[in-house]
């Protein structure tokens, strides 16, 4: 049965007043003031809701309080025991998610709860639509300014253990053994008896991870035989071959050898390949096979983080709220180059997408530029590669605004210019090519009646871009980039981003997704605490001020009505003298 609570009546008593002000005002001040009074009610309960039978059975637990507990879980890297107890006894924690009353009923829940809403939420992807409504509310609130954003990904770690080859082989050949006696036991039984002692017993397993480097491609050879002669066994058995830990073995196979088959068609052998011919998304571990591998970070996942941010000046000394306004987890294999273009539509999607995005040179390919632009965003990123010093580019030569070649590094104009759809074709006098003393490292080449600069607009955008690294104007803007470096920072500090407690692609999102939240509502609280500081300081000073002038003010009139006073009297007694004298 569902139970929802209304959070947008008010309380008859305020059930702070045991606090006293001044822990009060801390407790307002604090995320848990901010997520209650600005989050609490966006959660999306009716998403959640349909999962849970309107009138039979038990009443679920609060449903507001339990989707804020799974964020604040993430966003404070509980884990479920800790979160249990958080839920308990935190005063922060029953403040923001409004909990009034301090019965069971209410402060209490169950790690088997908690693994069931996570499930749900995990399963039905609700931590998309819980990020775009969050971000959405606090963009509104603190007024965000998303013409300006930056991209960047981060490395995270799912809670699996780094495995080698000879490894992966023997997991997945005992996974799929273990799996195997339990479902098809009378199969598992046709199996050679050195081929279960070898793979089956744990004591075994273990001797794999002793090999020495010498042995491992004798031991690699003979696993690679095991592993064929167990897929050749199972081929034409329907039930073996929709079994998970099969289809491992499978992409085991195709990934890490190559197999040789004879003219009718059939596998007759197997050889592992070579460690560098084997893929990036190939298989990491069997507990996760969902994680890719990168040359540069390695194995696990990379999120995507997209943010926005402000010049100094536009923060003019107080501080605005720097907002994640994108987030998306993919393996550690997938390229940078294809992430910008699916960013700025999510963004676009949500309302908030940006004029002009920094990002480093992998972001900024020729083709993501061109794809920006046709939206109506400009991409800041430095060229891929660099030039040689000894040689000249075209970006040596002279461009007029129009993209044409105006003269050559050595001064000299072209001749005549052609162009067909997008290639251009420029034309130099032979004899000031010849004569010229950097003939051998110019790309102008030696035709039958000139010297020719053969170029596309493609190149042609790329070196006018060269150009304009150059410039300070361009350099002023992208110094901006390296921020999104710190976010990546306080990201993994306050959240542990990098390493995770879960294996799979949908549990490591869900993890992500809402610890990104987490770092927008710790920076919102940040935010709104130096605005609360700074109008103190600004406004608080004027009044004591101006109170004070008045005090003085007063105390100046009263004095100059008493020496009127005083002088009234004295000039009264002075005609009094003379009327007597006279």
């Amino acid at each position: 049965m569902i139970f929802t609570k209304d959070h947008i009546t008010g309380n008859l008593f305020d059930p702070l007043d045991h606090l006293g002000p001044k822990r009060k005002k801390l407790m307002n001040d604090s995320w848990a003031g901010l997520f209650r009074k600005e989050i609490l009610l966006e959660l999306p309960v009716d998403k959640i809701a349909p999962h849970f039978h309107a009138v039979f059975g038990r009443p679920t637990k609060e449903l507001y309080a339990t989707l804020g507990v799974l964020i604040l879980q993430q966003m404070n890297d509980y884990s479920d025991i800790e979160t249990v107890h958080q839920m308990a006894f935190n005063l922060q924690w029953h403040y923001a998610l409004d909990i009034t009353d301090k019965s069971d009923a209410s402060t209490y829940i169950c790690p088997k709860t908690l693994w069931n809403f996570r499930h749900v939420v995990i399963e039905k992807e609700l931590d998309t639509i819980l990020f775009n409504k969050i971000t959405d509310k606090l963009a509104k609130v603190f007024s965000v300014n998303t013409d300006k954003q930056r991209l960047d990904s981060v490395h995270i770690k799912s809670n699996m253990r780094r495995l080698g080859r000879i490894n992966i082989f023997a997991r997945c050949i005992r996974s799929f053994l273990v799996n195997l006696k339990r479902q098809e036991k009378e199969l598992f039984e046709t199996l050679p008896v050195e081929l279960i002692e070898r793979y089956f017993k744990k004591e075994s397993i273990a001797c794999f991870s002793m090999v020495k480097p010498s042995e491992s491609e004798k031991t690699l050879t003979s696993l690679s035989n095991d592993l064929f002669s167990i897929v050749q066994s199972f081929k034409d058995n329907g039930e073996v071959n929709s079994m998970h830990t099969y289809k491992l073995l499978l992409r085991v196979l195709r990934e890490q050898c190559t197999v040789t088959e004879s003219p009718e068609g059939g596998a007759i052998d197997v050889c592992v390949k070579p460690s560098c011919d084997v893929p990036s998304n190939s298989l990491q571990n069997p507990s996760d096979p969902d994680a890719g591998y990168s040359g540069h970070k390695g194995q696990g996942y990379q999120a995507q983080l997209m943010e926005t941010y402000h010049t100094e000046e536009e923060s003019n000394g107080i501080g605005k709220l720097n907002l994640i306004t994108y987030v998306e987890v993919e393996p550690a294999h997938k390229s940078d180059a294809n992430a910008l273009i699916p960013a700025i539509e999510s963004t676009k999607e949500s309302g908030i997408a940006p004029k002009e995005v920094l990002a480093d040179s992998l972001y900024g390919s020729d083709e993501n530029c061109e794809a920006a632009k046709s939206m109506g965003v400009e991409v800041i990123s430095p060229t891929m590669g660099h030039s040689r010093e000894d040689a000249i580019s075209l970006s040596d030569f002279e461009i007029s605004e129009t993209g044409e070649i105006i003269r050559c590094p050595e001064g000299k104009t072209p001749t005549k210019i052609k162009m067909k759809k997008d290639r251009y074709n420029v034309a130099f006098n032979s004899e000031d090519c010849i004569n010229c003393p950097k003939n051998t490292v110019c790309p102008t080449r030696q035709g039958k009646k000139r010297h020719y600069l053969r170029y596309t607009d493609k190149q042609l955008r790329i070196a006018s871009r060269r150009i304009k690294e150059d410039e300070p104007e361009f350099k002023e803007r992208y110094r901006y980039r390296s921020g999104i470096e710190a976010t990546n920072s306080f990201y993994n500090t306050l959240t542990g981003v990098k390493y995770l407690r879960v294996r799979g692609l949908k549990a490591v999102r869900f993890c992500v997704v809402l610890k990104a939240i987490g770092v927008n509502i710790f920076r919102a609280t940040a935010v709104r605490r130096a605005v609360s500081d700074n109008k103190i300081v600004t406004e608080g000073i004027e009044p004591v001020l101006d109170n004070t002038i008045l005090v003085f003010r007063g105390q100046f009139r009263n004095i100059s009505n008493r020496l009127q006073q005083i002088w009234g009297h004295m000039s009264a007694d002075h005609e009094f003298g003379l009327k007597l004298a006279a």
